[in-house]
Formats: C-alpha cells, sequence, structure tokens
C-alpha cells in the first residue's frame, strides 16, 4: 500500500467540441508532467469496445499523484485554475460538466507495518 492518490478527472464537453477541449487539455500534459510527485497524468478519450459501454465523458485525465499533498499543489497552479476557470466555470468554456474523484490503494483499516525499533 502506498500513500498515492489516484484522480480521475472526467470531462464532458459541449456539443461539437470533444476534439477542441481533447487539444486544449492534451496542452496540460507536459507541465504536469513535471511536477513534483507526478507519477503519471495521461488524457485518455473513449473509443467503442464490445466490452465496454460509453457514457457522457468522453475525455479523461488518468492522473496519479505520490500523495495527496504533491495533488493538492497540482491543483494550486496557474495552468490549471485557468483551465478550470475558463473551461469549466465560464458559460463559453468548452466544458459542459466535468466529474473528478480521487481514490487510494488502502483497503479499510489497513494493518501497515510498523517499524519501531
Amino acid at each position: 500500500m502506498t500513500s498515492r492518490v489516484y484522480v480521475l478527472a472526467q470531462f464532458k464537453p459541449k456539443a461539437g467540441k470533444e476534439a477542441e477541449l481533447f487539444d486544449v487539455l492534451k496542452s496540460l500534459e507536459p507541465d504536469s508532467y513535471r511536477e513534483e510527485g507526478c507519477v503519471q497524468y495521461m488524457l485518455t478519450r473513449q473509443i467503442d469496445h464490445p466490452s465496454a459501454t460509453r457514457n457522457d465523458y468522453p475525455i479523461v485525465f488518468n492522473e496519479i499523484w505520490q500523495d495527496a499533498e504533491s495533488w493538492a499543489a497540482h491543483g494550486r497552479r496557474k495552468q490549471i485554475q485557468h483551465f478550470f476557470n475558463s473551461q469549466v466555470k465560464d458559460p463559453a468554456g468548452l466544458v459542459e460538466d466535468a466529474i473528478v474523484t480521487a481514490y487510494s490503494d488502502e483497503g479499510y483499516d489497513y494493518d501497515a507495518p510498523c517499524f519501531d525499533v
């Protein structure tokens, strides 16, 4: 088990804006990978596959951060705040809706090893 934080940032683009939104989000990848604590920051898009169902959120960032503080620092970056203000919150933005969720790989009541000597 780790202190890592696994994040899914899902985006529902406005009608006809999916490709444009994908390009805007793709531009966030390079600088995010340079951040301390960033393990993975990969933009993905939904595809048709017989083993999968489709949903209204076809663009997803799959992120892994070393810890919660690294992820919080990412959210404080001007580039990230600008994206959310201009594309998600602004009615003129490309995003109809966004869902950001965070996960841990630790189970409930995980009995971590104790290294007291």
